[in-house]
């Protein structure tokens, strides 16, 4: 269901209150340029400091602006299984066409418990789910052989591998095996090119919302084989990546957003913007002029 190029979306934000005009001109702006889908309310999107009323409202307005072009994946995690089933099911009234869940973070339940969570989310909301696993950043890893588990499930579609250990989507595309209906998504826009070649069928990418087009070139080349030119995309997109993850995600992709005139830099505590007159802010202005990426 969910293969190609989706764009992790940052949310646009101004005085603190999000910016509603803006998040619909982002998502507008990335379907334009080809992109495959679209996941709001990520780890890129501020989640964990968005109100759920303020989270409901910007997966509205992307599915809103998408009208159907595109999926909208929703990000709709928690580490309360309950409120993640809210979530959920909020998600699938406004019209998403799945929904992304991340591990659950602090509590660090077994792999048991990782199959009765995200079990539990896909029967309770009836809607389909890929599941996220992001180690770095939880503190608990989805094994291979847990995803091989979850994957029999008939509304489990999918993961997004965020580990870049090419030996772990290898091991998971060996257990899946036969299983051609499950999205194996890429997390990490540093090894797209592996990924896919491996057999992975496309990428949540955080460096997409600067360059859709680039992304969507990428996946839409390994899809057909043609992977002298997936491979120029690849090195082509990697001197962004380097610019986009100086800092913690989403801080420099947020601060280059506001460089292109996309939004305004506006990001929520425990997050601070980069400074534009810093070193870290002049660096990432001449890494886009360098990359004809300038507005």
């Amino acid at each position: 269901m969910f293969r190609g190029a989706y764009t992790a979306l940052v949310t646009p934000l101004h005085h603190d209150r999000l910016d509603e005009p803006a998040i619909s001109r982002l998502a507008e702006q990335q379907i334009a340029a080809g992109i495959h889908g679209l996941v709001p309310c990520g780890t890129t999107g501020e989640a964990s400091t968005l109100s759920t009323s303020e989270h409901l409202r910007v997966v509205e307005l992307t599915v809103q602006a998408a009208a159907g072009r595109v999926p909208v994946l929703a990000g709709a995690a928690s580490n309360n299984t309950r409120h993640a089933i809210e979530l959920a099911r909020a998600c699938k009234q406004l019209g998403a066409a799945g929904t992304l869940q991340v591990t659950p973070y602090y509590n660090k339940p077994t792999q048991a418990g990782l199959v009765a969570h995200f079990t539990a989310i896909a029967e309770a909301s009836e809607l389909p789910v890929v599941v996220y696993n992001v180690p770095g950043r939880t503190g608990i890893d989805l094994l291979p052989e847990t995803v091989a588990t979850l994957a029999r499930h008939p509304l489990i579609v999918g993961i997004k591998e965020a580990t870049g250990d090419m030996a772990r989507i290898a091991r998971i595309r060996e257990l899946l095996a036969g299983n051609d209906r499950f999205d194996l998504l890429s997390g990490d826009d540093f090894t797209v090119l592996p990924f896919l070649a491996l057999g992975g069928h496309g990428v949540i990418s955080v460096t997409s919302n600067v360059a859709p087009r680039w992304l969507a070139q990428l996946c839409d080349a390994a899809a057909a084989n043609r992977w002298d030119e997936a491979r120029s995309w690849h090195y082509r997109q990697l001197p962004l990546c380097r610019a986009l993850f100086a800092q913690p995600n989403p801080i420099p992709v947020k601060s280059a957003m506001a460089l292109l005139g996309r939004c305004h830099p506006d990001m929520r505590l425990p997050l601070l913007a980069i400074d534009p007159q810093s070193r870290d802010g002049q660096a990432l202005a001449d890494a886009l002029q360098s990359l004809g990426l300038t507005p």
